[in-house]
């Protein structure tokens, strides 16, 4: 079969407020072929994603990325591996491409599955393990607010809790511990925790630093995002000062910054978004390669059952791992995906078995969240 359509849906909440929460618009990819649909969810900003599919050729190694999808053979998962890298290899100067293709990717491979009757992780692995779920939150405005959303998660069937982004790092030490010590205060200790300080201190190793006595006090399982991705040498630097261990790599746009981060940034824990990697094709080399070096591979997902089901594929068969689960989603998040799928009587999560990703989004329900766009070119209408 070939593709016969590449489908971009901008959807946004009425009110896109300055947070950290990612799910407040989306750029969703449906893909059709030999009368099967795939979709796909793109963790980026829908308008220069969308500019990434169609825009007039700039040169030989700038081209639009529908022009490396469309009409296309998809027969099989070495289809999937050739048009990803026909893609790289086209639109290799325009850097919204990785996001864009994570869609297109992602999509595929729900399309391939739904043809032949088969969940997307079967293509990779013999079994799909259980993983154990960690309600992800963000920090509040005030200890106080922490406090009622850690509360509210100790009285869930989650047996884990990350806080992370809004203040936590960009303040004093003080203000830090105090929501540090509403966490635990409303989570107890008898439930996992991880604190994602959301890239707060940059490349300043000592500031950083003088969290360590902060969250190995709190128990933190891991310490994500301490420093923006590229800062290899610093990760690697604060990771011999703590015995909490790092985690990073949903910035990653490419298995290469990944696999860095592994081998020069000293992470233990690899968080991979297939829908900023480039999708589920680049994400499962990061997952075997994570586990060839004894590195923990997580997914990394703060938007719908869409993003959650696409990025739990890569790593299936892995044992005794965790996975991030949205525990407040949206409203639009909710249009996309629907509820998350319940929780074992453990805590634990795993891909879903239905053919494809298992998760279709209903037209209807995204209707409300649509955003028109129409984008002109040389006098010409060329999308929309």
């Amino acid at each position: 079969m070939k593709i016969e359509s590449v489908d971009a849906f901008y959807l946004r909440l009425p009110e896109v407020r300055e947070t950290g929460d990612d799910s407040q618009d989306a750029l969703l990819i449906r893909v059709t072929a030999g009368g099967f649909t795939g979709w796909g969810e793109c963790n980026a900003s829908p308008l220069p994603t969308i500019a990434a599919l169609i825009a007039p050729m700039s040169h030989r190694a700038c081209h639009p990325v529908l022009d490396s999808v469309l009409g296309q053979d998809l027969n099989d998962p070495a289809d999937i591996g050739r048009i990803y890298h026909l893609v790289k290899e086209k639109s290799f100067d325009l850097l919204q491409t990785d996001h864009a293709l994570s869609g297109i990717d992602i999509a595929l491979w729900d399309l391939l599955g739904k043809k032949q009757g088969v969940p997307v992780w079967s293509f990779f692995a013999g079994s799909n393990r259980p993983k154990k779920a960690y309600a992800s939150q963000l920090f509040g405005d005030t200890p106080e607010e922490t406090f009622e959303a850690a509360r509210a998660v100790s009285q869930s069937k989650f047996t884990a809790a990350k806080f992370g982004w809004g203040a936590i790092g960009h303040g004093s030490l003080e203000s830090d511990r105090l929501q540090i010590e509403a966490v635990r205060e409303g989570l107890g200790w008898d439930k996992t925790f991880m604190v994602d300080t959301g890239c707060a201190f940059d490349h300043d190793v000592e500031r950083a630093s003088s969290r360590v006595m902060l969250f190995e006090g709190a128990g933190a399982a891991w310490w994500e995002e301490p420093f923006v991705p590229g800062a290899l040498a610093e990760y690697a630097v604060l990771s011999g000062l703590t015995r909490t261990r790092l985690a990073g790599g949903e910035g990653a746009h490419s298995p290469d910054q990944a696999r860095h981060l592994i081998d020069y940034g000293k992470v233990r824990f690899i968080q991979i978004d297939t829908g900023r990697i480039g999708g589920i094709t680049p994400a499962r080399q990061v997952a075997l390669h994570a586990r060839s070096t004894g590195v923990a591979y997580v997914n990394h997902t703060f938007t719908s059952n869409l993003a959650l089901s696409a990025s739990l594929q890569p790593y299936a068969e892995h044992e005794d791992c965790f996975a991030e689960v949205p525990f407040a989603p949206t409203p639009l998040a909710l249009a996309i995906g629907g509820e998350t799928w319940r929780l074992d009587s453990s805590g634990n999560i795993k891909a879903p078995e239905a053919p494809g990703l298992g998760v279709t989004p209903d037209e209807a329900e995204l209707a409300p969240y649509r955003v028109e766009v129409e984008i002109r070119c040389l006098g010409e209408k060329i999308w929309g």
